[in-house]
């Protein structure tokens, strides 16, 4: 029958893919992304894996009388971390997918 692609070669090609997103995966948990707020005052680190890695506050911004300020910087440099950690993924895995036709599968990327 022409024009039936072979099954057995596309579940090959389909387990490669796998095995290559599942490595790209491993190694982006190791890559991180750094993120700060309040210029600096507040640094946070996140992983691939869109976990946070390490978070530096600078001393001169804890203020007992302040609380609020330094909730909100620590909440825009963990959001802006885990955004561009997202970002890297996200350019990662369409390097992939690149010249596939897949379809959009949520948490594919």
């Amino acid at each position: 029958m022409k024009g039936i692609p072979n099954m057995g070669n596309i579940l090959k090609q389909a387990q490669q893919f796998q095995s290559k997103v599942a490595k790209l995966q491993e190694e982006l948990g190791e890559r991180t992304v750094e993120a700060s707020a309040g210029g600096g005052m507040v640094v946070v680190v996140a992983n691939g894996r869109q976990e946070i890695v390490s978070i530096k506050i600078d001393p001169e911004v804890v203020d007992a009388n302040d609380v609020d300020m330094l909730q909100d910087l620590i909440i825009a440099a963990v959001n802006d971390a885990l955004e561009r950690a997202k970002k890297m993924v996200n350019e990662e895995m369409g390097k992939l997918t690149q010249g596939l036709n897949l379809p959009n599968i949520p948490g594919l990327m």
